[in-house]
């Protein structure tokens, strides 16, 4: 028997920014596109999607707020049933910090001191866990705590930033919770290894949860500047006056991060706990990563859309996207990664999957219009 879906968490309210081009999925993502609009998974649901179906039942049914630009205000108005006040429009995007900041001041103008949450709209998760994480995440929060989720590390991965675990902080509603020691940019594999080694970090996938109040107080701290722009414009947000406000404002905000503006020099202070994560996660960081995410036919093939546009021989390992309408044949390439879209093809193999910015820089120069 299914277990019963997961009672709302009293109080929290999910933020969810969809921003970023995805550039290193291109030409299947692009700046009009981005990969969180896209099914990378073949289960009928976009990323996007995807992310508030996991957050509507533990925020409730209005308890999730969409940051994105303008730009990209009615692909996600039509993939998404949100009231109008859930969706926030960024005039030009100032990076996580901004919107995520941005989101917590509008809905501490609306609700007071509310339990924040902050979850990406392109990272893929399956497994079980993510509420139960979610939950003393939520717990930790409300004793003052900025709390990350950490996730279990499949290798010494150089693509992702690592948490490290400290003691455990003996909360009864959130028993895995422990100080965040620390948190550590990419680093070189041999540095990974070492890491994964003490059994002490988790990657950080950006996941952060606070109350309102404490995640500003930390902002004003830390970077005035930032913070008292962003309550102006959430104090002016459901008045006539928004339009006038973000206009003046928006442009002149700080460009900062989450993990640099709050979590780093908050975890220094012994301000962040981390709650370990059971759930498998990802980030889908390129093309490669689609493969892990397709099921393989008996020569590891893998297809995102109709598997009958591809025929693969003498290509065990390979990933083919016909989003083109075409068939796509592909002979004696192990490994091979094609992406076939209407206007562009990509031709590339999983190691050189991290390298598609390049492309994209030269295509830049060349057809920015395809970008």
């Amino acid at each position: 028997m299914p277990d019963s879906p997961p009672a709302p968490l009293p109080s929290f309210r999910a933020i969810v920014p969809a921003g970023g081009a995805g550039t290193r999925l291109w030409p299947l993502s692009r700046a009009g596109a981005p990969k969180f609009l896209h099914d990378l998974t073949g289960t009928g649901r976009t990323l996007l999607q995807a992310t508030v179906d996991r957050l509507a039942p533990l925020a409730g049914p209005d308890g999730v707020v969409v940051v994105t630009g303008e730009a990209h205000a009615a692909a996600v108005r039509a993939q998404l049933d949100l009231a109008p006040d859930a969706l926030l429009l960024e005039p030009a995007p100032r990076d996580s910090m901004a919107a995520i900041g941005l989101a917590t001041a509008v809905l501490a103008e609306r609700e007071g001191d509310v339990v924040v949450g902050s979850f990406a709209a392109d990272h893929v998760i399956t497994g079980e866990g993510f509420a139960d994480a979610v939950a003393q995440a939520v717990a930790a929060a409300r004793t003052g705590y900025v709390t990350t989720v950490g996730i279990a590390a499949t290798g010494p991965s150089t693509a992702f930033g690592y948490v490290r675990s400290g003691e455990p902080l003996g909360l009864p509603d959130a028993p895995d919770a422990r100080r965040a020691a620390g948190f550590t940019e990419k680093p070189d594999a041999a540095t990974a290894a070492a890491y994964l080694a003490t059994g002490e970090y988790t990657w950080n996938a950006g996941m952060f949860v606070a109350r309102a109040e404490v995640l500003l107080g930390h902002l004003a701290r830390l970077h005035p500047a930032l913070h008292d722009g962003l309550r102006e414009v959430a104090a002016a947000w459901d008045t006539p006056r928004r339009a006038e406000v973000l206009s003046r404002v928006w442009p002149g905000l700080p460009r900062i991060a989450i993990d640099h503006a709050i979590a780093e020099p908050v975890a220094a202070e012994g301000g962040v706990a981390v709650v370990p994560a059971r759930f498998a996660w990802d980030d889908v960081g390129d093309v490669a990563s689609l493969a892990g995410l397709l099921p393989a036919d008996a020569d590891g093939v893998r297809a995102l859309g109709d598997p009958d546009l591809v025929v693969a021989l003498r290509a065990a390992g390979a990933t083919v996207v016909p989003g083109g309408g075409r068939l796509v044949a592909v002979l004696g390439l192990p490994d091979v990664v094609v992406v076939d879209t209407p206007d562009a093809v990509l031709v590339t193999d999983r190691a050189h999957a991290q390298e598609v910015r390049a492309v994209v820089e030269a295509v830049r120069e060349r057809r920015p219009d395809l970008l």
